[in-house]
Order: structure tokens, then sequence, then C-alpha cells
């Protein structure tokens, strides 16, 4: 398996490979893979002759340092769990800040149509700018055919497609359903910060978004939220930072049922300093 560390030797390889008109995948990942990671991979794979799966902690979308730090960074370990799920069909890049960013380590400023301003954007202010520079960055790096997000961040998924929209990129973007731990909690790299006793207590977010998906169909927007907070207020393990139920395409809060539009339940919640998010389709 090859790992690149430059945006020149992976151009070049990639140049390569679709001189053959072979297909290009890619899997943005920000390292500390877990197999929610493979399963983009392996869906990559499915639809692509070659999957490009990018490990780089992108340090314009932390808002907050100290999570910036913390994020883990294992490499090693990555490239072990790509190499189980394919020796010759996966490219690794892993660049280092300064061949990404070079000397301006700063966001570019982008409107999404207001995707940005609703739920993750009230809390993690400029994250989406983060987001949308280092995407497009590797969508010009690696210019792939299609490319895999997961659902988890569905909000992240919506700006990356009005993203490409609004900046006329020649990629297909894929979305891929949220992976999720035998007990329901979605993966996520985040998930090893989390103690013994976090870990038993997270699956309580995934339980009540189930729960709340079945009152909707008999309750108000405004009445499930009310229950999700109340549920929230009994559980000493979880701190709720937001619960919404939003329109899937404008992500705005919903006001009124229509039968002609389909809506999301999304979840913020602290374990401890362990931020975790959800979401479930209600509709």
């Amino acid at each position: 398996m090859e790992v690149f560390n430059s945006k020149k030797k992976i151009k070049k390889a990639i140049s390569a490979l679709k001189a053959k008109n072979k297909t290009i995948g890619l899997v943005p990942t920000m390292g500390a893979l877990h197999i929610g990671h493979a399963s983009l991979i392996k869906r990559g794979l499915a639809e692509n002759d070659m999957v490009v799966v990018s490990i780089f902690v992108n340090p314009t979308q932390f808002d907050n340092v100290s999570d910036l730090e913390k994020y883990p960074r294992t490499l090693q370990r990555d490239v072990a769990l790509l190499n189980k799920v394919s020796k010759d069909k996966i490219i690794v890049y892993s660049p280092s800040v300064e061949d990404i960013y070079e000397n301006n380590i700063a966001s570019t400023s982008f409107s999404f149509d207001g995707l940005e301003f609703e739920m993750e954007g009230k809390f993690r202010k400029g994250h989406f700018d983060g987001v949308g520079t280092i995407v497009k960055r590797f969508f010009e790096i690696v210019k792939p055919h299609n490319a895999y997000f997961g659902e988890k961040d569905f909000q992240q998924l919506q700006i990356i497609k009005k993203l490409v929209e609004k900046q006329n990129l020649e990629v297909n973007v894929v979305g891929c359903e949220i992976y999720r731990e035998p007990n329901g909690l979605a993966m996520s790299s985040r998930n090893e910060r989390l103690t013994a006793k976090q870990q038993n207590e997270a699956p309580f977010i995934y339980k009540t978004l189930q729960e709340a998906k079945l009152k909707f169909k008999a309750m108000s927007a405004q009445k499930v939220s009310e229950w999700v907070v109340k549920e929230f207020t009994k559980n000493i393990h979880l701190e709720l930072e937001y619960f919404i139920i939003a329109d899937t395409e404008t992500l705005k809060p919903i006001k009124r049922k229509s039968v002609k539009k389909n809506y999301r339940a999304f979840i913020a919640a602290y374990a401890g300093e362990i931020r975790l998010i959800d979401n479930i389709a209600l509709n």
C-alpha cells in the first residue's frame, strides 16, 4: 500500500491511474480509523477501481484548541487497518499541515445558503468554513470521480453537496448510512476517548432518537423536543447540548409537519468533555 505525504507525488500517481482509465474514489478522514470508516471505503472499492483515503487532522475546522491537540493520531494503526480492507486498491494520502496550507493556515469563507448557520454552525464557530476549505483542497488535489461521507455528520454531508454545486466541482458526493456499535452508539473516532462507564451510558443517545422517531408519528415536533429534554434531565451521565427536528433539505427547524417534506432528528450531547452527535431519519 502506497502512503503519500505530498500533493505533488499523489497528483502524479493519480494522473497515471487516470491515464489507464481507472476510476478514483475518495474517503476523507481525520484518521483514528474504525470499521465505520472501513464501511465507507468498501463502498468506494465496490464503485471505483481505486480509493484514496486521506488521513489529515484539519486544524481549521476545530474551534477548540484542546480538542485539536487531543484528537487521536494513529497513522501506523490506520494503515494496518486499511491493509486488511485491501492491499492493492487503496492509496493513503497523509499530508502535513504545511503540504496542505503552506504558510497560510486559514479557512476560506464560504456561503452554503444558510446550511452552515443551523445546528453545529450555532455551536462551532467557523467549523464549516474549515470543512469546506479542506474538502475543496482534497477534491482539487485528488480529483476523484466519487467521494464518500457518512450520514452521522448529516449536516456536513449536505454542506459538501452544496459546496460541489456552488463551486461547480466535478465530483459525485455519496452519502453512506451511519455505522453503529452493537449497542447502537454511532461509530466515531471520539469514542476511543470515552471511559468504560461512558461507553455504557452513551447508547442512551441513539435509544432516545429511536423513541423520538416513534413519538413523532403522533406528536408535534415541539412536544417530542420537550420529551427529549426531559429524558436527558434524568440522565446524570450525559448533558444535552441540543435536540432539533429539521427539514433535511434546508436543515431549518420544523414549524409544522408536511407530508411533502422529509425530516431528521439531530442531537448533540456531552459525555464528560467528549462531544457526541447523532441523527435519525423520521420519515
